[in-house]
């Protein structure tokens, strides 16, 4: 069974963790505080689940999860994410991160900067446009009617139907955004961000994205 190493163990981490366990698969969960401080939710999630370093999550990773703040990507461990396929949820919060002139300006995508940090990693977006309650709870089984969609991008493909079993997984249907270049269209502030659509009207949601919203 796959292996799902996540770097992060906010709110968004910790659901994911919780969907992960849920359909079979081994969790190693690491934060910036040190695995002591995630004993509870390991216990919560029970056997198939452990903490651990960052370092330590990426190299026992079949596929990673990055959930960090956008300004701590510089703090991800690239040697052991090396070659794998890595979700990134990432979104930019100029009140948290911090101005990024790139961003600002429309030039690049914040997973084209997490792309950057780990160049040969295979990065996909995912989870970063749903509220975090609405992981464990929106979920529907497959062909359900007005199944909640959620949207991926990336540039290789085995990392994007990853994504897509995932989702299938945890309850919701996919929208293939294209490359990670096309990823703005899914993130803060634009009209798929944080709202519950079926694939229908994900699709019309980023079509109709402005690039600086």
């Amino acid at each position: 069974m796959t292996t799902l190493g996540i770097i992060g163990a906010g709110n968004i981490g910790s659901q994911i963790a919780r969907v992960a366990v849920a359909n079979g698969y081994d969790v190693v969960i690491a934060n910036s505080r040190g695995p002591e401080t995630l004993a509870d939710l390991v216990a919560e999630l029970g056997p198939k689940a452990r903490a651990a370093t960052a370092e330590e999550a990426a190299a026992a990773a079949d596929v990673a999860v990055v959930t960090v703040p956008l300004h701590a990507i510089d703090r991800l461990p690239a040697a052991q994410l090396a070659g794998k396929i890595v979700l990134d949820t990432n979104n930019y919060y100029f009140e948290r991160d911090g101005h990024i002139e790139a961003l600002d300006k429309g030039e690049t995508t914040t997973s084209e900067l997490v792309q950057a940090q780990l160049p040969t990693s295979k990065i996909a977006k995912a989870f970063n446009h749903i509220y975090a309650a609405d992981i464990t709870t929106d979920g529907a089984p497959a062909g359900a009617p007005n199944r909640r969609a959620l949207a991926t991008a990336g540039d290789d493909a085995d990392a994007v139907a990853f994504v897509t079993r995932f989702y299938d997984e945890a309850g919701f249907d996919t929208v293939n955004v294209g490359p990670l270049s096309e990823s703005w269209r899914v993130e803060r502030d634009r009209p798929a961000y944080v709202v519950r659509q079926n694939a229908e009207e994900l699709t019309a949601n980023l079509a109709r994205a402005n690039r600086r919203p």
